[in-house]
């Protein structure tokens, strides 16, 4: 009878990961520069990762108290309880205005030339509009200003975590472990293996491409075209 493993547990460590992909340039870490410069290209991968568009695993949920008259929320009432602690957020995804009896309303998103045309901003009201400015640490403005106490209510895309000691294990879902090591393959072939960048960089395309698709919400999509009648 056949034996199976009763454990569903791999992970990879950062210095597994990084004599993974030496493996995958036709070469070994023989010394700590390799492994060095190994963690900081991965560091420099994650980075690109969050121009690739939502990892729903950095997504947090995030309350913040909206007292009345509040136009705008930065620094620790935005987020965190550190001073630069916002700068951890890349984008917002959703916003909603619970009022004092649970209620909870949506807001839309609108651009930053919608929001400064706006002639008073301090016009009062429950706030159904906003506007992040993502600067280095950014500012949420809301409109109209909250005419009395709510609780804010967002979903904040933050940055993913730095690899930080040799032995840790990245922290990312167990399905973009190939993706993660395809990736860091393709970057330290860029600076020790550039006969294989072509083929190293279309394997983690391509292995990104699969993880990407699976990390997506499954919700259906209903589209219903707009019929125009000229002259009706």
């Amino acid at each position: 009878m056949p034996t199976y493993s009763s454990t569903s547990d791999f992970n990879l460590s950062i210095d597994d990961i990084s004599e993974e992909a030496f493996e995958r340039c036709g070469l070994q870490i023989r010394s700590g520069y390799d492994i060095k410069t190994a963690r900081r290209s991965l560091n420099l991968m994650l980075a690109e990762w969050a121009n690739r568009g939502l990892n729903l695993w950095t997504i947090q949920k995030q309350e913040k108290t909206l007292a009345a008259n509040t136009t705008a929320l930065t620094g620790t009432n935005l987020f965190g309880s550190g001073a630069d602690d916002s700068s951890q957020i890349v984008d917002i995804t959703d916003v909603i205005i619970r009022d004092s009896s649970n209620n909870d309303y949506s807001t839309s998103s609108i651009s930053r030339a919608t929001y400064w045309n706006y002639t008073v901003k301090t016009t009062s009201g429950r706030p159904t509009q906003y506007y992040f400015e993502r600067t280095i640490n950014p500012t949420l403005y809301l409109y109209p200003a909250a005419d009395s106490a709510y609780t804010l209510i967002y979903y904040a895309l933050v940055r993913m975590k730095d690899s930080g000691d040799y032995t840790n294990n990245n922290e990312i879902p167990f399905r973009f472990l190939p993706c993660l090591s395809a990736g860091l393959a393709y970057y330290i072939a860029m600076k020790k293996a550039p006969d294989r960048i072509q083929l190293l960089k279309q394997i983690y395309e391509d292995e990104f491409q699969r993880a990407a698709d699976q990390d997506g919400e499954r919700t259906s999509l209903f589209l219903t075209p707009k019929t125009y009648l000229p002259g009706v």
